[in-house]
């Protein structure tokens, strides 16, 4: 009987042979076991033994890890993230600590730096905006501590929300947690509800389908904190909201709720009038909304009508880096699973191209190099590029 992980061993061994260039019959010649054997492990009808696993690695000239289970980046590409986000971890750590007055810096100056910052965040420099963001959560801390305002704790939590989202898009959802965990303490100190609701938003994003209830609950509890408001910030941030809980209901496959919170957001969006840049950076509109719609689509797997909503969309010029290459990571993904392989992999080199640090890092990436890679009868040398960079 298969073990629990044949299939991904085989499914690995497929990824890592038609990178190769070669079809089972010809591997099967390399190794001291039969087509037949190769065959059903590939399909997860046979488990593959530590020997036979081995043995493919040698004739793939590979790595043996690769076959076990990759990682999600290569080791080199985790030692410099995990080097890169040390700072920031660090600097989330000062929060509770005694500090000296803030000499020789201007608060209004911190401010203005964690605005360039988040900026660098939208436009995929992830690696220049980690760089520079311990430094200005430390000078950040220092004031509020030292010196506390309402304007000096609104830039800290906005800060913390920058952390989160670095550490969420190069991998490190523990530390996300830890930015939200100090997004709250600041908000609160600051007496800001929208900053609050943004951070429940931002928490029930980050459970799995397996937490629907506890998903739905913090996204209640964020509309309680900005109910009865009806400033351009609050509408905006009770339809991002909405967009959140219909994020929570896709991965539970609640149609009616998707579609229910999605026509609440359109409504409010109507409601804010264009695209909200200047509300806490969620662009929230119109645009934004078709995006979370298509984005539910995807993780329900109505492929199909996500397949129609992506390619009726057109982007304005002036979408986000971020957004754009979310949009086109998504838009492969749909692509390749409906059969159009080659669109697939032509939007997955655009959004490269437009943004490669937050598409190298990106899940739905590997999902759709993985999936183009198991479809494909000889691997292109273009696809073979995109598997190497990402890891895989």
């Amino acid at each position: 009987m298969p073990t629990p992980d044949a299939g991904s061993t085989g499914q690995r061994i497929k990824e890592q042979r038609r990178l190769a260039r070669l079809s089972q019959k010809e591997l099967a010649a390399r190794i001291p076991y039969s087509y037949s054997l190769l065959n059903q492990v590939e399909c997860g009808a046979r488990p593959a033994s530590d020997a036979f696993v081995a043995a493919v690695a040698a004739a793939l000239g590979i790595d043996i890890a690769h076959l076990e289970g990759p990682p999600h980046v290569t080791d080199m590409q985790q030692g410099r993230l995990a080097t890169l986000m040390s700072p920031i971890r660090q600097a989330l750590d000062l929060y509770d600590l005694d500090h000296e007055p803030l000499v020789g810096v201007r608060v209004a100056t911190l401010t203005a730096e964690a605005d360039r910052i988040c900026q660098q965040v939208r436009a995929t420099h992830l690696r220049a905006a980690a760089r520079d963001l311990p430094a200005v959560i430390s000078g950040l801390t220092q004031a509020a501590r030292t010196a506390p305002s309402i304007t000096t704790w609104r830039a800290l939590a906005s800060t913390y929300r920058t952390a989160h989202d670095i550490a969420l898009k190069v991998g490190y959802p523990d530390l996300a947690i830890v930015a939200l965990d100090r997004m709250g303490w600041a908000a609160e100190r600051a007496s800001d509800p929208c900053l609050a609701a943004i951070r429940q938003y931002k928490r029930a994003l980050g459970h799995a389908e397996s937490a629907q209830d506890l998903g739905r609950r913090l996204v209640e509890a964020g509309h309680a904190l900005v109910a009865g408001e009806s400033s351009r910030e609050a509408l905006a941030v009770a339809g991002q909201l909405h967009l959140g809980a219909s994020a929570v209901a896709a991965r539970a496959g609640d149609r009616s709720a998707v579609d229910r919170h999605i026509t609440a957001a359109r409504e409010l969006a109507g409601r804010v009038g264009g695209e909200a840049r200047e509300v806490h950076w969620l662009s929230f509109g119109q645009m934004n909304v078709s995006l979370h719609e298509m984005g539910a689509a995807i993780t329900m797997r109505h492929y199909d009508d996500a397949l129609r909503q992506a390619r009726a969309m057109k982007l304005p010029a002036a979408t986000l880096t971020s957004r754009r290459a979310r949009f086109l990571i998504d838009r492969a993904t749909v692509e390749m699973e409906t059969g159009h392989t080659d669109a697939a992999l032509r939007h997955l080199v655009e959004a490269r191209r437009a943004a490669p640090e937050q598409t190298r890092y990106h899940p739905r990436t590997r999902e759709a190099v993985t999936g183009l890679l198991h479809s494909a009868r000889r691997t292109p040398d273009t696809l073979g590029h995109m598997a190497a960079w990402i890891g895989l």
